[in-house]
This record gives C-alpha cells, structure tokens and sequence, in this order.
C-alpha cells in the first residue's frame, strides 16, 4: 500500500514501482558515524545534485528526504507534465493535420486514462535514476527519510536521529502557493501536486493564474478535450515575458478554445451540489463562473516550516531561506540551493546552485557567484517562449542603452516549411556593440534554441560572430544567424559603403 501522505494515485503498478525506487516503504535508515563533511536536507533536484557531486569527489555525505526523492521535478512538476503535454500536441497535430494535405478521419478520440496511464510509465522508467539505491550503493551515501529539523549550529535531527555535520545545504524546495480565498479548500481544488493523480478527465476547467503551470496546463487540458478557462488578475499571460511574446501566447491557447479572462480576480468560491461556482470580478462587475474542477497556478512557497531555522541561526522570510552571493546564510557552515532561496525556481537553477555550493562549500580558492550565473528559462507552450538575460525594460530601469535585433519566424525557410511560422527572436545587445545582454525566443521548439544563446553570453561570444558558424540548413535556429547579419549590415556605414563601391569600380 502506498503511504497517502506521498500524495500518489492510483495504487497502480507504475506508482508502486516509483515509490519502492524513491522512497522505498522497507528502507532503513543508517546509523551516523562520526561527523559528515556535508548534510543535505532535501532530496529533489538541488539537493540530488549537491550530494552526488560531493559523494563523488569523496565527500562523507548524508542525504535527508521527508517525502520521495526526485522532488516537484520528477514527481509532479518536468516530467509528469511535459509527458501529458506531448499527448496533447499529438491531438493537437492530428486536428490540424488538415493544413498539411493529410486527412485525419472523423474526431481525435481522446483516452484520458491512457494519456495518464503513460505519464506515470514514464515517470516511473525515469524514477531509478533519482532512486535510493542508486545513491546509497552507487554513491555511497547515507539516505535517511523522514521529517528534519536542525537541533543546533551543527547539528540535524532526523527521526530522533542527530547527524553532525562540517557543512549543510538546505534544499527542501517550493509548494504550491495557495491563495485565501474564501470557499476556495472547501469546495475543493487542484495543483501541480495532485492534478496528475486524475484518472478521469475534468469536462470544465477554471486554471487560477496565467504564469508558466497555469499557461501550460490550460493549453494541454483544453487539446485534450476539457472545457477551459483561465484566470489571470494581471492584463497580460506570464508577466514576467515581453507583451508581445504574451500576446502571441494568448492567441495560440484561445485557437484552442481556451477561455481568457485577463484583469479577472477570484473573488470566492461556492460548491453547489457537484459544482463549484467561482464569483469572478471584473471591470464590468461580479459574474459566476460553474466548472467541475479548479486548478491553481499562482506560483510557489518555499518550505521553511519545521526546520527549526532559528536554532541553526539562519533567516528567512516568506521569499525563502536568506543567501549571500556565494549561496551561505547567515550561518556560516550552512548553505541553500534551488526553491528555496532563489527567485528563478527553475530545475536547471537548482541543478547550477548545487554545483556552486559544493565548490563554496567545501573547497577554498575561488567562490561562484549566483550573480555571475546566466540563466534560461522556457515556458513549454504552444508556441515555446524562451528567455535568457535581461528584457529591455530591465536595460532600461539600469539606465543601459541597447540595440535591439529582431527576426520573425516567417522569415525562416524551415519555419515556414513546417508551418511554425507563428514567434520571433529578439537579441538586445549593449549599444554600439555585438555584446548579448539578453534574448527572447517564441517558436515552437524556442526551449531547444536558446541553449545557443546562453552558451555564446557564457563564453563572451558576440552576435556578429554567428554570421561566421555553420548552421545545417534549414533548421528554424538559423533565425539566429539571421539576427547575426542584421547585426553585421549595421557596420556597413555611408563611408564603408563608398569606400566599397570605389574599391568595385577599380576592380572591375
């Protein structure tokens, strides 16, 4: 039987293989000898990466996790989710398949249970890689699971077990950030921690919240055939995205029959038999809004709660654990990674911060600063929309000039041939300059190319220097070349230019 409180359903094969990989129900806890060299509190993605990496420069290592190894990322954030998002861009495709001169026969027939059923599969054929076994044996640390609390300076206690360490890392991560609003946990409501324990298929939506969950979950329930609509209080999608990359966005989910109400705010919630009935305000007043299901979006709350924070001498607030630019709190022997203390709460975030904190933590000589760290993000819609340093109204609010390049889709032979013609690239470079200070990217695979991008800020590679790099043709990332010699035609001056078409006559 699977513990209820690891928050998984149903107890299929697929769900009792995950749990017996990453929180198995006959593990043991070992017995602590001597003081460990590093603690990590928190088995997802920041703290997996803190304790392999550690382990495996021969570090004694102790590796706490309350509830399943693997955290939001495998278990109910990346991959159960992007596996349900697959599925609903194959209905997608088949629908408009249409366009392409293929005739697809009758409606796509949507099989909800199978498209869970597949999730978990994957889920759990992923599950070994985060698995109990595999970092006790393969790297030899000490897992301990249960609740954790800090007891002193240097200490933790695990299920009445004290574990001395030299140095700890806090990585317990985010939740679900749920809003008070009346009537809304008696009637009842989804997050990213249950909705992909559904076997049966919503018919209406409501999706509270127009950032990254909340865009990308609406958009994959309506292709899979549920009724949909989103509310979102700000007057754009993702509003931490340029207005028109969101504008872009917002076209694609309502062609999905997605309902938009944008400047909306949930005001209650009332159950009425099966029902649950959201009172909306807007500019034009209070209307009612009936569905079958809620699923909130709103964004994440750190998990500072029974840690007993304040003995090891560390501050928090409700942002998440307080962290220098070397990620160390105020207690000098203790670091955090991932959710929990950063703004960007990001799997490849906590992947990078746990690999700055194991060199800050336990080696001398040179610190990484989380203020040196460039990093990308993508919301993983229809078109993807990619990011990666700053906007140009974050330019503007530090009083830095920019030069911006950019490149529509349409004007990419294999977007054009794959009909992905819908997005942009946008380069901002220091004014005067080819130095990349940040980039947007809304394309169908947006997420796979602005790797390059963040690759060429990392290494000080300039724009023009993409004119020079061999792109296969075609690709859709040859958008980037194309922004490359938009940069390039700019050096071409009225006094180049002459200087060219004398040096052309002569040589004619």
């Amino acid at each position: 039987m699977i513990d209820p409180q690891l928050n998984l359903w149903p107890e299929d094969e697929y769900n009792t293989e995950l749990v017996a990989n990453v929180h198995p129900p006959e593990w043991r806890n070992p017995t602590p000898d001597g003081r460990y060299n590093l603690v990590v509190l928190g088995g997802g993605t920041a703290g997996l990466v803190a304790a392999a990496g550690a382990a495996g420069m021969g570090a004694r290592v102790a590796l706490i996790e309350r509830h399943l190894l693997g955290g939001d990322c495998l278990n109910v954030g990346c991959v159960p989710s992007k596996a349900i998002i697959r599925s609903a861009h194959a209905a997608h495709d088949i629908r408009t398949a249409g366009r392409f001169g293929i005739r697809a026969g009758g409606e796509v027939e949507i099989d909800f249970e199978a498209v869970m059923e597949r999730m978990r599969r994957i889920r759990t054929g992923i599950s070994p890689h985060d698995s109990a076994k595999r970092f006790s044996e393969h790297y030899g640390i000490d897992v301990y699971f249960g609740a954790v609390r800090f007891t002193g300076q240097d200490t933790v206690e695990v299920e009445g077990t004290t574990l001395r360490f030299a140095k700890a890392v806090i990585a317990t991560g985010a939740r679900a950030a749920v809003p008070p609003i009346p009537g809304l946990a008696e009637a009842g409501f989804l997050t990213n921690h249950n909705v992909f324990n559904l076997t049966e298929q919503p018919r209406r939506l409501a999706v509270v919240g127009g950032g990254p969950i909340g865009s990308e979950l609406a958009q994959t329930f309506a292709r899979l055939g549920t009724q949909v609509t989103i509310i979102e209080q700000a007057d754009q999608f993702l509003q931490r995205e340029d207005r028109d990359a969101a504008e872009i966005l917002r076209a694609s989910i309502e062609r999905d029959d997605v309902v938009v109400r944008l400047s909306t705010s949930l005001q209650r919630v009332e159950k009425v038999g099966d029902d649950k009935v959201l009172v909306l305000k807007t500019a034009d007043g209070e209307e009612n809004l009936t569905v079958d299901a809620i699923l909130v979006g709103v964004g994440r709350t750190p998990n500072v709660e029974g840690l007993d924070l304040e003995t090891a001498g560390v501050e928090y607030d409700h942002r998440g654990v307080t962290v220098n630019d070397f990620l160390q709190t105020t207690n000098k022997r203790i670091y955090a990674s991932g959710d929990i203390c950063l703004p960007y709460k990001f799997t490849h975030t906590a992947d990078a911060t746990s690999r700055a904190v194991i060199q800050n933590a336990l080696f001398p000589g040179p610190k990484k600063r989380l203020s040196k760290l460039i990093i990308p993000w993508c919301t993983y819609t229809d078109p993807e929309i990619a990011h990666v340093g700053l906007y140009a109204h974050q330019a503007e609010e530090k009083g830095i000039a920019l030069d911006t390049y950019e490149v529509e889709m349409a004007d990419v032979d294999r977007a054009i041939t794959d009909g992905d013609t819908e997005g942009f690239l946008k380069i901002h470079c220091k004014k005067g300059t080819d130095t990349i200070l940040g980039a947007t990217i809304v394309a169908r695979h947006a997420g796979e190319m602005i790797s390059e991008i963040t690759t060429a800020m990392a290494a000080g590679m300039g724009l023009g220097s993409f004119s020079g790099v061999i792109h296969p043709y075609p690709t859709q990332a040859e958008v980037i070349r194309r922004a490359a010699d938009a940069y390039n035609r700019t050096k071409l001056t009225p006094t180049t230019a002459k200087i060219l078409k004398r040096w052309f006559s002569w040589t004619r």
